[in-house]
């Protein structure tokens, strides 16, 4: 069974600082305290030492958003990649897989351009099958699946699901609002449910979904 991450029971090894607004709640600030790694993508770093007084452990990005300052500062730990096919998240995400971390909490994702938060949310279908990562934010945890799941949840946790394949039939068990071979056409779809006890169950094949737990 998947973990409930609203109430922090999973440990991650490595968080991920990307270059949206930096957490305040609780739940992300306890994953970054109590990583092992911190790596930033090149324009969060300032953001690390001001929010938390915690270096990075390694920073990964085209680095066009890092001060000559701080790029002096921390040059033994930059690794620096100037393909332009990928975002500094995924460079990042691809440096930790490289090196063997794959356990993974990505924060500070959200909250700026909007185009980017959708984007940023949507790479989580891209990292599921390579490794394990969640992202948290202010409000809740995203996760991506690619196979049928339980997840512990909590009587009145709300939850949100969303399938980047239109066509996936999905199958729920547990929600307030009952998915039955459900086709989530639009995103809006399955927002705003409600677990009613201690987990869910989504049955589905062939497809991408990515699912929003409220934190309690």
């Amino acid at each position: 069974m998947e973990a409930n991450y609203g109430k922090l029971e999973m440990n991650f090894s490595t968080v991920i600082l990307a270059n949206g607004v930096f957490p305040t709640h609780d739940i992300p600030l306890s994953y970054i305290e109590n990583a092992e790694r911190v790596v930033c993508c090149d324009g969060s770093v300032w953001n690390l030492l001001l929010g938390t007084g915690r270096e990075p452990d390694a920073i990964v990005g085209d680095m066009d958003s890092i001060s000559a300052e701080l790029a002096d500062r921390y040059a033994d730990r930059i690794f620096q990649s100037a393909e332009q096919e990928t975002n500094d998240l995924t460079k990042a995400f691809n440096w930790c897989v490289s090196h063997g971390f794959d356990d993974m909490v990505i924060t500070g994702a959200t909250g700026k351009r909007e185009d980017h938060t959708l984007g940023n949310i949507s790479l989580l279908v891209e990292y599921c099958r390579q490794a394990n990562v969640i992202m948290a934010t202010d409000t809740g945890i995203f996760k991506a699946y690619y196979n049928s799941v339980e997840i512990e949840t909590f009587a009145g946790q709300q939850v949100s699901i969303f399938s980047i394949d239109s066509d996936t039939e999905i199958t729920s068990e547990g929600l307030k609002y009952q998915l039955n071979k459900t086709k989530l056409a639009n995103w809006w779809t399955a927002t705003l449910n409600e677990a009613l006890g201690d987990k869910i169950f989504l049955d589905f094949k062939q497809g991408r979904i990515i699912v929003f737990l409220k934190y309690g």
